[in-house]
């Protein structure tokens, strides 16, 4: 005959239980903290590495297909690296220079530009202007020299932002040197990396912790890999759409409005205010002009949406916009250019445990209670 259980068999299960997911809990904690805290410290020296990981993490898939081609992962990595050398020493021999030029033409420019816009507002028809918009000219054009004054401000906050941003990146020694030899290594050892982390993972949680890391992998992987590829081509369609209509400093504006694109919608509004602003200087009153500068970002916006974006991207990322907007904003705000290499992991990683407690939450029974007793309801005839 059959031993019955003691009674407090199944408290004691309970209670050890609990302590184990408080431990588990407790751990990761910690973790996270000292994980932010070392960001904090070495902020300032991590640039090189983490942009070596992210170089190496985005151009893993084309040393696979190396490989499966009968390369050795050593020859694959070598053959990866030099073309990508290759390739960035050529854009900054050619693009660079041009880029640098147009760069300095536009902010000595800008002022003149901003002034013309606000003659060509304010020198509409002013009973027109009150009778559409319902305020006098008058009015409008102070209000419009304080929205220029303060645009101005920001925009030259901006610039020696950047300006600033640059010289930090210069100062980092070795910036050019450390990122390719760190992504080498990376992408040379990036396997058996993955398969001695997989190795360390506890055998009881091995499939769920799995199925997490495949989607964070397809989260940031659609990101990263599929949205650069993205801003890339939009960068250089809208820079020779641009230049091609005759635009100034269109080749500016265009590479610029792409390759800010991984910002949802940001990239595209950026890009069509700033061309149209110009184009209104430049070709007013020929209408037709300014019409199609605008219509290359509407058919920027057409291609991204209807083909780039299925193909390249696809459904994959499933980060929601403002989720993303936020995650950049922040890190890039609490860690700098670091911050932002960082945010696009951190946000699927983010997003992806939420909905997994979620779901876990939705099954458990401090959402369900007890299971009702479901009586079948017969219809009536």
């Amino acid at each position: 005959m059959a031993r019955a259980k003691p009674p407090e068999a199944e408290p004691d299960r309970d209670a050890a239980a609990n302590a184990s997911f408080r431990r588990q809990v407790m751990f990761w904690l910690t973790t996270g903290v000292v994980f932010i805290l070392f960001l904090l410290v070495f902020s300032s020296i991590l640039l090189p590495f983490v942009a070596g990981m992210v170089l190496a993490y985005f151009l893993d898939p084309v040393a696979d297909k190396l490989e499966s081609f009968g390369m050795s992962r050593l020859a694959a990595t070598i053959t990866i690296l030099i073309a990508f050398v290759v390739s960035f020493v050529l854009a900054l021999m050619i693009i660079v220079p041009i880029l640098a030029t147009q760069l300095a033409g536009f902010a000595a420019n800008l002022p003149a530009y901003l002034a013309q816009l606000q003659s060509l507002v304010t020198n509409l028809d002013p009973a027109w202007l009150e009778r559409t918009i319902g305020v006098k000219s008058d009015s409008l054009r102070e209000a419009l020299s304080t929205l220029i004054t303060q645009g101005a401000g920001f925009l030259t906050g901006l610039f020696q932002s950047l300006w600033t941003s640059g010289l930090a990146l210069i100062n980092i020694g070795g910036l050019l040197v450390v990122t390719p030899v760190v992504a080498f290594y990376m992408l040379l050892d990036w396997d058996r990396m993955v398969a001695t982390v997989d190795n360390w993972i506890p055998r009881e949680h091995l499939g769920t912790v799995r199925r997490l890391a495949t989607e964070i992998n397809l989260s940031t992987a659609g990101f990263l890999r599929g949205q650069g590829t993205l801003c890339i081509i939009l960068g250089v369609l809208y820079a020779v759409a641009l230049t091609a209509a005759g635009l100034n400093f269109g080749l500016l504006i265009g590479l610029v409005a792409g390759l800010i694109s991984f910002v949802p919608y940001i990239g595209s509004l950026v890009g069509l205010v700033l061309s149209v602003g110009v184009a209104f200087v430049q070709f007013w009153p020929d209408w037709i002009m300014v019409a199609i500068v605008a219509g290359i970002f509407f058919a920027g916006q057409f291609i991204e949406g209807n083909i780039l974006q299925p193909k390249l991207v696809g459904r994959s990322v499933n980060l929601h916009p403002v989720w993303l907007m936020f995650a950049l904003f922040a890190f890039g705000s609490l860690f700098g250019f670091v911050g932002l290499l960082l945010a696009v992991p951190a946000a699927a990683a983010v997003a992806v445990l939420v909905r997994f407690a979620l779901s876990r939450y939705l099954e458990s029974p401090m959402y369900r209670g007890h299971d009702p007793v479901i009586v079948p309801v017969r219809r009536p005839d």
